[in-house]
């Protein structure tokens, strides 16, 4: 019914890859704290780095909870469901780390996503983890459902922004900079993209 692997490889890594959405499950080190479950969109946007790295692009929205938890702890679990095809669940339980404009690894990173242009969805961290227990699961309960196109909801609202009001934007959210338990969020004021990683707009 269910496998651990040591890598990420082969039919592994191309059932990952070929997913249209994951979900990322976080939380902070205080029993009583606000537990984070988000899903992840976007093709293009999730990268497998080597065997034990993968990497996904974190976007501009409301919340910064993700951000806040890894900051703190690290602790991170990703999962992908079959929605097509064969029934199959993957989840990876590792160690996140959110790089952020300022980083010096930022653009080595960005040339793992070469389909996303970073001016359009508000990009303010690429979050890299590092798997150390990966296992799939029977996720024969898991319906069928068929992927029609990407939404072009957020690109249409943030791909009009620049550095400068973008980091505005994040200044008057309540949960951007502090996590909705008060841990540190992201990290403001929000640099510029690097150049390398800026397209025209």
């Amino acid at each position: 019914m269910g496998k651990s692997y040591e890598r990420i490889e082969g039919r592994l890594r191309a059932f990952i890859e070929a997913q249209h959405i994951f979900f990322t499950a976080t939380a902070p080190l205080d029993g009583d704290g606000t537990i984070n479950l988000s899903p992840k969109g976007l093709n293009g946007s999730f990268a497998v780095i080597d065997e034990l790295t993968v990497a996904y692009l974190d976007f501009a929205g409301s919340n910064a909870e993700t951000i806040a938890h890894l900051r703190e702890n690290g602790r991170i679990t990703l999962m992908w469901c079959a929605f097509e095809g064969p029934p199959n669940i993957v989840r990876v339980h590792g160690r996140g780390e959110p790089v952020f404009r300022d980083d010096a690894r930022w653009n080595e990173l960005m040339q793992h996503f070469p389909d996303i242009d970073p001016t359009a969805h508000g990009l303010r961290a690429i979050i890299v983890v590092t798997a150390e227990s990966i296992r799939d699961t029977c996720g024969y309960a898991v319906p069928f459902m068929a992927y029609d196109e990407d939404r072009s909801l957020h690109a249409s609202r943030f791909a009009r922004e620049t550095d400068e009001s973008l980091d505005a934007y994040f200044q008057k959210k309540d949960h951007i900079a502090t996590s909705i338990d008060g841990l540190p969020g992201l990290p403001l004021p929000l640099p510029p993209l690097p150049r390398t990683a800026t397209h025209d707009r």
